[in-house]
Parts: structure tokens; C-alpha cells; sequence
């Protein structure tokens, strides 16, 4: 892994060596958070096509599995409308072929926003470790019975603290890029930020903890230490 500052066509950002035993579609090469303006441009490359695979459908939620490209970050989990310090805030960009969690956003244009999991969506996660999901494994923090913590105004209702902001990610070739504003960007410029493809599931008997990081299959860092360095985009 290096951090680098300028060059190439993946340029600054976090660059790591292709990783044996990865499937390409998820084998991290390139990982970065750029700002211009107001705008902050997530992006990630791969080994070969981003985006190429997706969680089999079961035909039930317990169980299931979400597939994911996640920006994990140092900001502050209020920035987006949760609580202060509520866990370690992470853009992620998912697919799931047994639920839809984006009721606002009808992402396969049929007039029914309920049935499009599947399709790569964007969503703000709140993670924290939790050993319910696995010794040393992170977890999508539960909101328990009873509690009403500050929540985003696109929070989609499900018990965990999960937003679904509706920022579409792009797919081209080997990347996937969201690009999503902010009223504050320095909050972004003075951040620090990882990149990870992982699998998550659903708990078998739908509690808490409802969704578990099962299955990390890259790490830019390779120890989830956030070595990257965000500021604004230089012009060339």
C-alpha cells in the first residue's frame, strides 16, 4: 500500500498491489476522496469491471446477503445527520437482491421504489466493532427498541443507522465513483479515509445485530487504518 500525492491515471489517494485470491471485481487497487467546490468525488478502482457482481437472490431477508464498495472515513458520524460520535462513518456502495432499503428512490424506473435492491445504490453507515457479528468484526450499529437518536431526513426506517441519501454511483469500467455534496466541504477536506470491498448479512433471526460485516475481501490499507488524506482537488 502507498498514499500517493500526484501522478498516473489514478492519481493521489491510496494505491495497493493486487491482492491473491480476491475476485478482480473486488480487488482494490485504488482508492481516493477528492474535493471540488462543494462536491466530494468518492472514488475507487478495481482490478478488473467494478461492479460486476452481485449477491444471489434467496427469496428471503434473514439471511441475505449485500454486496458492497465502502469509503470508510474520520468524519464525524453528525456530519450526516446521526448522532455526534456515534461510530465510524462510512459511504457505501451496495447491492442486495432480497430487500430495498432506498423508498424514495425508484432506481430502475419501473414506478415501484420497494423492488430495486439489486441495483448499485449508495447509502451513509454508522459502524462500530461488535463481536455479535464475529471476534474483531464490525457491525451496522442497531438503534435498540425504544430510543429515537437523531437520524438523517432520508433515513430509510430500518433499526440501524443506515441513510440512503440517493447520490448515484457511476460505474465506468474498472471504478465506481459517487459524487456528494456538503454544505461544510472542509469537513471532508480535513478528513482521513480508508477503502474496503466486503460482504454483509442479514442476522438469521432478523434482530439486532441486524447487519454484520461477514466477509472483507480487500482493504487499501490492508489494516483499516485510514491513511488516506482528502483535501481539495488541485487544479491542473
Amino acid at each position: 500500500m502507498s498514499v500517493c500525492q500526484a501522478g498516473g491515471q489514478h492519481s493521489g489517494g491510496i494505491k495497493t498491489p493486487h491482492t491473491a485470491g480476491v475476485a478482480p471485481t473486488f480487488d482494490i487497487v485504488h482508492a481516493k476522496i477528492s474535493t471540488q467546490g462543494n462536491i466530494a468525488t468518492f472514488h475507487m478502482a478495481v482490478a478488473d469491471k467494478a461492479g460486476t457482481s452481485k449477491p444471489t437472490k434467496t427469496g428471503k431477508l434473514a439471511g441475505s446477503r449485500v454486496f458492497s464498495y465502502v469509503w470508510p472515513t474520520s468524519m464525524n458520524s453528525e456530519v450526516v445527520g446521526f448522532e455526534k460520535n456515534a461510530g465510524i462513518l462510512a459511504l457505501a456502495v451496495t447491492s442486495h437482491s432480497d430487500f430495498d432499503d432506498t423508498p424514495l428512490f425508484d432506481e430502475n424506473s419501473d414506478n415501484n421504489p420497494g423492488n430495486d435492491g439489486d441495483i448499485w445504490h449508495s447509502h451513509w453507515v454508522v459502524l462500530q466493532p461488535d463481536d455479535r457479528c464475529g471476534k474483531g468484526a464490525l457491525g451496522v450499529v442497531d438503534i435498540p427498541k425504544g430510543t429515537h437518536p437523531t437520524l438523517p431526513k432520508t433515513w430509510p426506517g430500518l433499526p440501524i443507522l443506515l441513510d440512503s441519501p440517493g447520490w448515484d454511483p457511476t460505474f465506468v469500467n474498472e471504478t465506481v465513483e459517487v459524487r456528494v455534496p456538503f454544505d461544510d466541504i472542509n469537513v471532508v477536506n480535513n478528513a482521513r479515509y480508508d477503502g474496503v470491498t466486503a460482504g454483509l448479512r442479514v442476522n438469521q433471526s432478523v434482530h439486532a445485530p441486524l447487519l454484520c460485516v461477514v466477509d472483507v475481501k480487500d482493504i487499501a490499507s490492508g489494516d483499516l487504518s485510514l491513511p488516506g488524506k482528502v483535501g481539495p482537488q488541485l487544479h491542473q
